[in-house]
């Protein structure tokens, strides 16, 4: 299976031939449920907030000072977005981010 689309396959329809949607890297066919799961799920701007700085590397209390949280606040954002997109890991929250363009 060919995850890589040509420019005249992005330029013209936007994802590549087998339909996996491309955003100027080779995904995987898990990133379509994802995908599919973004457009559907959405987040408050605190959710935003919290997963971006999770993203970017900071631990729940780094996040949560920056953010004027408790601990238990960012768990508990966490937590529901873990929920929304059925993620389960640090590494998928951050997939998620770069999906969602935090």
């Amino acid at each position: 299976m060919n995850l890589i689309a040509t420019p005249a396959e992005t330029a013209t329809t936007g994802t590549a031939a087998n339909g996996i949607a491309m955003t100027g890297i080779a995904m995987t066919e898990t990133a379509t449920t994802e995908t599919a799961t973004t457009e559907t799920a959405t987040l408050t701007p605190r959710e935003q907030e919290t997963l971006s700085h999770i993203a970017s590397g900071q631990t729940y209390l780094q996040t949560a000072r920056h953010m004027g949280l408790s601990q238990h606040t960012v768990d508990a954002y966490l937590r529901r977005i873990r929920a929304k997109f059925q993620v389960n890991t640090t590494a998928e929250l951050t997939r998620l981010a770069i999906a969602l363009g935090l």
